[in-house]
Formats: structure tokens, C-alpha cells, sequence
């Protein structure tokens, strides 16, 4: 009886255990101690699906950012006084003076004319940016300490909560050296190297909290529970996805999404004209014609494992299918559409947006192929 009470506590999560599991995949069958007293699973698993709902608003921003050229607006970090935006025409003008001192004013944006409300377009979205990451360092942590004085948080779990705090503040390091980047030499844009690095982080603190705050609804349900593992197919999904996640943000450091306006064909044949005179290294990682045709095309390979993981989890847990299948569909059209609207501002900063949601579905699906393969050895299943 005790074996079927807590099976059908599991499907209240996760519907029934998926039979399609490897024998091979990684798992943990040991059973979580018994929760404090005082935890509250739940209260934290909300809380970090708050996080990483913000999480994914600054990924948008982060995407519009780049797309209006506003990542260099705002030449200096400061992390207290950079709260609020200029509040005079002379802090204004100030700010001004400072980006004209860069690459990127007299490179390019001199060359159009930009004007002070020119300027306040673009310096507003980078400082939208930073405001958006301050509040979200502010969200995760001060409800982090008082879970922990009150002793709300479950066994186990204390070290990782701060390592995504950890995880958060390197991800604004990353930002501030990908700005620093595009301020020195003749450089008019920042690193795609360094973007790559930012952008990847947050989505991996994105993917993070999603999955940390499913193990903490799990303890809600069954407080025996351990932390869902990790397995070979979520594991071999996600580096597919890694991949094509990696060559997108090559993509936009290097302005690549120009390099084509029409779909299936790149400028009218099926793969472009390349140049590897500087070597193939060289040209895999900075010629724009060929990280938009690999990105375009590693694309329907990353879809091949995310149905793979999708059908993995539809009977353990269809939501987490039918929001993976959903993420990934609407992500292919949007980064079609955003070739042939010539990466319109819009279009392109949805596709962004759906990036990040498919991270999440997909840490998500992740998480539900660990928990299946988990009840599985267990024995919490019915026999």
C-alpha cells in the first residue's frame, strides 16, 4: 500500500512513468531525507519561476538591445549611481560625450548624424537592460535570505540555490566584458565571443531555476523524494540544442541574420560563397555567411532531438511535451520570418523571446525524463 500511495503522488506531477527509458541513462534512486519541519518547497519553487520569468523578460530586452545597436549607449558600469538615467539636459550632454569618445559614434553612428533623442533611444534600452538584471540580483536574493533564517529550505538544496545566485552575478560579469569589448581600438561592435558567453550563461541560470524549482514541486508532492537526474537523452539534447543556441548568438554578434533575405536558399543557391584563405577555424567561427547557413540548418537537427526528448516525456508529463513541441514550432517559423523581413526589429526580438521559452520547455522536458527514469528504479511505480 505504501508503494501505491506514493506512485499515485508522483502521477499527481507527472502523469504515468514513461516505459521508453534506456537502462543506461544516469539516475538516482536514493530517497531524499524527510523535510525539515520548516521547509516550504513550494513557496521557493513560485519564487523561482518568478525569477525565471524575469530571467526571460531580460533576455527580450537583452535581444532588442542588440538588435537597435544600444549595447555600447552606456560607456560605464556603476552599479549604484547607474539606477537612475540622466535627469538634466547636462547629465544628457555628459553621457553623450562619453559615447562619442567611442568606435561605434565615430565609426558609424556619426556617419548618420545622431542626435541627442537619437541617442536617448538607444541609451534607454541598455539602461531598461541593466535596471531588469539589478532587479532580478535583488528578487533572487533577498527572498533567498529569508528562506534560509527561517529554515524553508529543503535538505540538500542550500548549496545550489547559491550557486545560482553565483551563476547570476557571473552572468553580469560576462555582460559588462562583453561591453568593455566594444569600447577599445577601432572595435564597432562588441565581441561575438564575449556575447556568445553572456547570452549562453542566461540561459543556462534560465535553465537552472526551471528545473531547480521542478525538483522543489516534486518535494511538495513526495517530501522522499531526491532530485531528478540527469539522463544520457536529456543530456544528448541538450548539447544539440547548446550548439544551435551558440551558433545564434555568433549569429547576431557578427550582424550575420544580414547575410541573407530569402529562405530555403541563401541569395538565390543553397549554400553561400565562403572564403577560408584565413583558415577553416577562423571562418567557422567569424564568416557570417556560413554561421547563418549553419545556424539556419543545425536548426532542423536540434528539432530531431527535441521531438526526440518531446515523445520521451508526452506519457510522464504531456504538458511539459505539448510546451516543448509548442516552443520549438513557433521558434522555426520566427527565425524563418526573421530572414525575410530582413530582420525586422520585432520579428526578430520574438525570436529571441522563443529562445529563451524553449530553454525553459526544455529544461522542463529535462527534468520530467530524469523524474520518470527516477520512479522507474525506485519501484514507486504499480506492478
Amino acid at each position: 500500500m505504501q508503494c501505491v500511495h506514493r506512485h499515485l503522488h508522483q502521477t499527481d506531477l507527472h502523469g504515468p512513468t514513461a516505459p521508453d527509458i534506456d537502462a543506461g541513462d544516469m539516475s538516482s534512486t536514493a530517497l531524499a531525507p524527510d523535510l525539515n519541519p520548516t521547509a516550504q518547497p513550494l513557496a521557493i519553487a513560485r519564487w523561482l519561476e518568478i525569477v525565471a520569468a524575469i530571467v526571460v523578460v531580460i533576455v527580450l530586452v537583452g535581444g532588442i538591445t542588440r538588435l537597435t545597436e544600444s549595447g555600447l549607449s552606456i560607456t560605464e558600469w556603476q552599479v549604484a549611481t547607474g539606477i537612475l538615467p540622466p535627469l538634466s539636459d547636462a547629465a544628457w550632454q555628459a553621457e553623450f560625450a562619453k559615447y562619442q569618445a567611442t568606435p561605434e559614434y565615430r565609426l558609424e553612428a556619426s556617419v548618420s548624424g545622431m542626435t541627442v533623442a537619437d541617442f536617448k533611444f538607444i541609451y534607454f534600452w541598455e539602461w531598461f537592460h541593466r535596471l531588469l538584471a539589478r532587479l532580478v540580483g535583488v528578487i533572487y536574493a533577498v527572498p533567498l535570505v529569508w528562506f534560509w533564517v527561517k529554515d524553508a529550505i529543503p535538505s540538500g538544496f542550500k548549496g545550489r540555490l547559491i550557486a545560482l545566485l553565483a551563476l547570476g552575478g557571473l552572468q553580469g560579469l560576462f555582460g559588462w566584458l562583453m561591453v568593455q569589448s566594444g569600447l577599445v581600438g577601432d572595435m564597432t561592435d562588441v565581441s561575438h565571443f564575449r556575447l556568445s558567453l553572456h547570452l549562453l550563461t542566461a540561459l543556462l541560470l534560465l535553465g537552472s531555476l526551471v528545473w531547480t524549482a521542478r525538483d522543489m514541486r516534486r518535494l511538495a508532492i513526495d517530501p522522499h523524494i531526491g532530485p531528478a537526474p540527469l539522463t544520457k537523452a536529456a543530456a544528448f539534447t541538450a548539447v544539440i540544442l547548446f550548439v544551435q543556441l551558440l551558433l545564434g548568438a555568433w549569429v547576431a554578434g557578427l550582424n550575420a541574420g544580414h547575410a541573407a533575405y530569402d529562405w530555403p536558399l541563401m541569395n538565390g543557391q543553397f549554400a553561400p560563397d565562403m572564403n577560408f584563405g584565413r583558415g577553416f577555424f577562423w571562418t567557422l567561427t567569424h564568416d557570417p555567411f556560413l554561421l547563418h547557413f549553419l545556424h539556419r540548418w543545425w536548426a532542423w537537427i536540434a528539432v530531431g532531438a527535441l521531438i526526440y526528448l518531446a515523445r520521451r516525456v508526452r506519457k510522464s508529463d504531456r504538458p511539459a511535451s505539448i510546451a516543448l513541441h509548442s516552443a520549438f514550432g513557433v521558434m522555426v517559423l520566427l527565425g524563418i520570418a526573421t530572414v525575410l523581413t530582413e530582420v525586422e526589429l520585432w520579428v526578430a526580438a520574438a525570436h529571441q523571446l522563443t529562445g529563451a521559452l524553449l530553454v525553459g520547455a526544455t529544461a522542463w522536458a529535462m527534468h520530467s525524463d530524469g523524474a520518470a527514469r527516477q520512479n522507474s528504479r525506485s519501484g514507486t511505480a504499480l506492478t
